[in-house]
């Protein structure tokens, strides 16, 4: 690790100010930027401490929605009460990701803007455009069984890692971001940007800018949702495949359908068609095995990671299978 400097700043004024200079990162947390720092991956000149801004709080929004602050623990915002009750798929999916310690430590912020796990982003040794623009993408013929199906380009095949994105995508969430001269809120489906030509871009947030809160809108009345994560191991494992799903049904047919999958794209991937599919249909096997079609229409594998296409097929419809049940207790 390069020798850096280390401020703490009081206010979000006091960070975005600060955060002006070139070869600035701010830290919370920790869990992602300070491994990186290690593995050389990461060399900032100074690293702002945000943990002491008033960014920690959980609290319903005047229209019944739930304001979630980016500084706010994913242990707090899994075991909170009003996620329980009103947005279980948000509480499943933190909760099948890492370890209890991680938790305790993560932000939601900072799970906001995770990075991937590619064996090859990580290596500074190897070639990576995300990493270092116009070098080259390793994983394209090398270990690439948990990189990404859909959203790839000839760049850059880099999963995002994260399980919160996935639930935040279903649900429909919207991320407010301070700038040094106002602030915006941006949709999550258009926070994530594809790798295309410019695999080094992620986010929309621009260099200086903070992440302060993630707005959930008011819950759908009847809905239910779940997380499934298919993975190696049954913890502290990525996704290879994961599924949010949140249905509405009336009289064995579906009226809502949101759905948003992990572990096979380039960010948290949600296909309205897929939605459209299965909306106004019976809640069947056979509309199930079509939504899951229209998803994979175009995947694009490489030789290590061909068996995603069959095991995000799985993986969808057993979540939807699972949602739609008569005895689903997986009511939000």
């Amino acid at each position: 690790m390069n020798a850096f400097r280390l401020e703490r700043a009081g206010t979000v004024a006091d960070a975005l100010r600060e955060g002006q200079t070139d070869g600035v990162k701010f830290v919370a947390g920790g869990t992602t930027l300070v491994d990186l720092m290690k593995l050389g991956v990461e060399s900032p000149r100074t690293v702002i401490d945000i943990n002491r801004l008033a960014l920690a709080g959980i609290q319903r929004t005047e229209d019944n929605g739930l304001r979630i602050g980016a500084l706010a623990r994913n242990s707090d915002v899994a075991h909170h009460a009003d996620v329980i009750k009103d947005y279980p798929v948000l509480a499943q999916a933190l909760l099948s990701g890492a370890s209890v310690q991680l938790r305790n430590m993560a932000t939601t912020g900072g799970n906001l803007l995770q990075r991937t796990r590619c064996v090859y982003f990580r290596d500074t040794a190897m070639p990576c455009n995300k990493r270092e623009p116009g070098s080259g993408c390793a994983a394209l013929e090398g270990f690439n069984r948990n990189l990404a199906i859909l959203g790839t380009s000839e760049h850059c095949i880099a999963t995002n890692p994260s399980d919160q994105n996935v639930a935040l995508t279903a649900l429909e969430a919207t991320v407010q971001i301070q700038g040094p001269k106002d602030e915006r809120t941006v949709p999550i489906g258009d926070f994530y940007l594809l790798p295309g030509d410019t695999p080094e871009k992620e986010t929309v947030v621009a260099p200086g800018e903070l992440v302060t809160s993630v707005t959930l809108p008011p819950p759908a009345p009847g809905a239910r949702s779940t997380y499934l994560k298919l993975r190696d191991r049954a913890s502290y494992e990525f996704a290879l495949a994961s599924a949010a799903v949140v249905i509405t049904t009336k009289d064995g047919s579906i009226e809502r359908a949101r759905v948003a999958m992990g572990g096979i794209a380039t960010k948290p991937w949600r296909n309205r068609d897929v939605e459209a599919a299965l909306e106004g249909k019976p809640a069947t096997n056979e509309h199930f095995e079509d939504a899951a079609r229209i998803l994979l229409s175009d995947p694009k594998p490489k030789k290590g990671n061909e068996f995603k296409v069959e095991l995000a097929r799985r993986c969808l419809i057993h979540a939807l299978t699972l949602v739609t049940a008569k005895d689903s207790q997986a009511v939000s």
